[in-house]
C-alpha cells in the first residue's frame, strides 16, 4: 500500500509539531476514558521529555494532523515480566526513570489514533510499522503495548482472554486491532487486569454516561471494555480495565 501521502517524523525531528498531538480527541471515545489520574498527570509531559518515542503523521497536501503514535521507554520488572498495571504502569515507570535521569530499557506503545475519516485506509498498520522500526532505531529489541481492542466496548461482560483468543475464518485476530498488532509481527503474551483505574464520585459517572447508578455492583457502560463498579454507600464508582499485552520483536 502507498502511504506517500502521508509524511511521518518523530517529534524530535519536528518539534513545532508538538501541539498538534492535542487535536486528536475522538468525539466518540466514552467521556471517562479520558479522566485517567496517571495519564492526565503524565501522559504529555512524558511525550514532550521523549520526543523521539512520538510518531506524528501528517497529509503533504494539506498540513492535516493524519494519525498519531506515542511511545515510551520503561522499565520492566526485573525478572522480564510486564506490569500488570498495563498502561497505567508503564506511565508511572517512565516518570520515575525520567526523574531519575535513566531511561528504561524497554519501550512500549501507549496511544495510537487515526482521524476518523482517514480509518480503513491502512494508516494504522502503516503507523505501527514505523513504531517497531522507530524502536529498533532507538536501541531496543522489543516493542510492547499493552492493548485496547478496538470491538471490545460491544461484550464488556466477555473475559479479556477469552476475547483475544477469537479468530476469524482464516486464523486471525477477530479484533481489527489485535489483527493489526498481529500481522505486523506482534504476539500476544498477557493479559494486563488492572491497565487504567478511574474512580470518582457518583455525580461524575452521571454525568459521564447519563445513567443513574443508585444501586451497588456492576454497570455496563457504553464505550467500557468492562463493566464500572458502584457503590451508593461511599459515594462512588470505579472502572478497571484490561488490556492485552503484545510483544513485537524486533
Amino acid at each position: 500500500m502507498d502511504f506517500a501521502w502521508l509524511e511521518v517524523t518523530t517529534l524530535a525531528e519536528r518539534p513545532d509539531r508538538l501541539p498538534l498531538i492535542t487535536t486528536f480527541d475522538d468525539p466518540a471515545v466514552a467521556p471517562f476514558l479520558y479522566q485517567d489520574p496517571v495519564s492526565a498527570a503524565l501522559f504529555p509531559a512524558l511525550v514532550a521529555r521523549h520526543p523521539r518515542y512520538t510518531l506524528l503523521a501528517v497529509e503533504r497536501a494539506t498540513g492535516r494532523p493524519a494519525g498519531l503514535l506515542c511511545t515510551l521507554p520503561f522499565t520492566a520488572a526485573e525478572d522480564g515480566v510486564l506490569p500488570a498495571g498495563g498502561y497505567d504502569a508503564v506511565l508511572l515507570s517512565a516518570a520515575a526513570d525520567t526523574l531519575a535521569g535513566t531511561p528504561g530499557p524497554q519501550v512500549s506503545a501507549l496511544f495510537a489514533t487515526v482521524r476518523p475519516d482517514l480509518r480503513g485506509r491502512g494508516v494504522s498498520g502503516h503507523l505501527v510499522a514505523l513504531a517497531r522500526r522507530n524502536a529498533a532505531a532507538l536501541g531496543h529489541p522489543a516493542l510492547f503495548a499493552p492493548v485496547r481492542p478496538t470491538h471490545k466496548h460491544l461484550e464488556p461482560l466477555v473475559p479479556l482472554a477469552e476475547y483475544v483468543a477469537r479468530r476469524r475464518a482464516d486464523g486471525t485476530a477477530a479484533d481489527p486491532w489485535l489483527r493489526v498488532h498481529e500481522r505486523a509481527g506482534g504476539r500476544f503474551v498477557a493479559v494486563a487486569p488492572h491497565s487504567m483505574t478511574i474512580a470518582a464520585p457518583l455525580p461524575r459517572w452521571r454525568e459521564w454516561t447519563g445513567l443513574p447508578f443508585d444501586a451497588p455492583g456492576p454497570v455496563v457502560v457504553a464505550g467500557g471494555l468492562g463493566p464500572v463498579v458502584c457503590d451508593p454507600e461511599r459515594g462512588v464508582a470505579t472502572y478497571v480495565e484490561a488490556n492485552a499485552w503484545y510483544r513485537h520483536d524486533l
